[in-house]
């Protein structure tokens, strides 16, 4: 298979995870209707609460969370590889994960991500966000060979580590992906560009599902998901922050011929740095 049809799933997520996942079902089933065999939601798809000890309240185990049992039984029921973009998961020592979770066409799980960069960050305007205080970072950056292609998973703030990427598609991933709530702040400022600078340093499609709008904690989150292929051309874009499906052809030779024009990853060479003191 040279082609297929992908989609991303643009949320407003809130404090109810049971409404959330009836509005994420909905979404996802749209897309697959729409004839997308990769659908992709965006970060922290089951909840989003600023406050922890409310976050902590309304998150499981990942063995007990029924936000994706149900993800899993709609993966099989429509036949498609489903990418929770991720999800917020409660981990054994009393911390939380943000994981991201890749299911398959059967309902089983091809993969999990948990998220390496933390977004600890002071922004102008007195907007500030600790997320280590509550997530515990992960430290393996996975490549999913799906019967189509490769698919690299991170997650929002990654998108700012370019040398992630670039692992990545060395082991040969032709899609890779950065689901997000980007702040809508940094979002007019950068999404944009991170987007396409990725996919075009890379030679590979970038697909990336977003959290848009004015979610119930107050946070305020771009929206604007979108699909770059390997050239740096935004092929299909949500140009909003409302929820809704967007949905695009793939066409996997586009990230050969990108690669053959400019094989930047086939010329990198390895460096040292050096410090001069003058």
């Amino acid at each position: 298979m040279h082609e297929f049809k992908a989609a991303c799933v643009q949320m407003r997520s809130g404090r109810d995870v049971r409404a959330n996942l009836d509005a994420c079902e909905a979404l996802v089933r749209e897309a697959a209707h729409s004839g997308a065999l990769y659908v992709q939601t965006p970060e922290m798809t089951n909840v989003l609460e600023r406050g922890r000890e409310a976050q902590m309240a309304a998150v499981s185990l990942e063995a007990q969370d029924p936000f994706l049992a149900r993800m899993s039984d709609v993966a099989r029921d429509l036949q498609i590889w489903l990418h929770l973009g991720s999800l917020a998961i409660k981990r054994e020592d009393g911390k939380l994960a943000n994981r991201g979770f890749l299911l398959a066409p059967d309902g089983g799980l091809a993969a999990r991500y948990d998220k390496i960069h933390m977004f600890d960050v002071d922004l102008p305007g007195g907007e500030s966000w600790r997320e280590s205080e509550t997530y515990e970072p992960g430290s393996v950056s996975p490549v999913v060979e799906l019967p189509f292609t490769k698919v690299g998973m991170a997650i929002c703030y990654d998108v700012r580590q370019p040398a992630l990427f670039r692992e990545q598609a060395k082991r040969g991933a032709q899609v890779l992906s950065a689901p997000a709530a980007f702040t809508r702040q940094t979002g007019r400022a950068h999404w944009h560009v991170l987007q396409r600078a990725r996919a075009i340093e890379n030679g590979a499609f970038m697909i990336s599902a977003a959290q848009g709008g004015t979610h119930e904690d107050g946070r305020e989150t771009y929206g604007h998901s979108m699909i770059v292929d390997p050239w740096g051309r935004v092929i299909a874009e949500l140009d909003h922050d409302e929820p809704g499906v967007l949905v695009a052809e793939i066409r996997l030779k586009l990230a050969e011929d990108a690669r053959a024009r400019v094989p930047a990853i086939a010329n990198a060479r390895t460096f040292t740095v050096d410090e001069v003191a003058l």
